[in-house]
């Protein structure tokens, strides 16, 4: 018996747009980072990128648990001297919801040559509130090209038992 290896024609990608409206960040960036890398796929493989497509909806409603809108951090350099900033959760928040969801996906996918593929199908909106009809002829107007299909995923939540959450 031999290996099976994934070939680009094998590769059936998938939308999903998720709504993350009322929910914790860390818990939706991990169902997006398993999205993203294909592990929920049975042709999953480490070194080819068999991932899907993902849409996020209302980045700016996402929630974080104890005080971390105050503490949190996020870092970064100019690559000149004294060129170190920082900028709080809340901050980003108010300014580019968007990037608050990326960065922490960007963390839970691994960093190699297939990361900024990965990226690529990630794609945060930070108020959209139209049906998921508009979402998709909106992703048909950015890339000119049809998506495949938005599928509902239903994810379990602590305590209250399964939600379904727009995917």
């Amino acid at each position: 018996m031999k290996t099976y290896s994934v070939k680009s024609g094998d590769i059936k990608r998938e939308t999903h747009v998720i709504d993350v409206s009322d929910k914790i960040l860390g818990r939706v960036a991990t169902e997006i980072a398993v999205l993203l890398m294909g592990k929920h796929k049975a042709m999953f493989c480490r070194n080819a990128d068999v991932g899907d497509c993902v849409t996020v909806i209302n980045a700016e409603k996402i929630q974080v648990t104890g005080n971390k809108p105050k503490q949190k951090l996020y870092f970064r350099h100019s690559n000149y001297p004294g060129g170190f900033k920082n900028i709080s959760l809340e901050k980003l928040m108010a300014n580019h919801p968007d990037r608050v969801i990326s960065n922490a996906v960007s963390g839970m996918l691994p960093h190699n040559h297939l990361h900024a593929k990965m990226m690529k199908r990630l794609r945060v909106f930070a108020g959209l509130t139209q049906s998921v009809s508009n979402v998709e002829k909106l992703e048909t107007a950015k890339t000119g090209r049809k998506k495949a299909e938005i599928r509902y995923i239903p994810i379990e939540t602590k305590g209250s038992g399964k939600k379904a959450i727009k995917h």
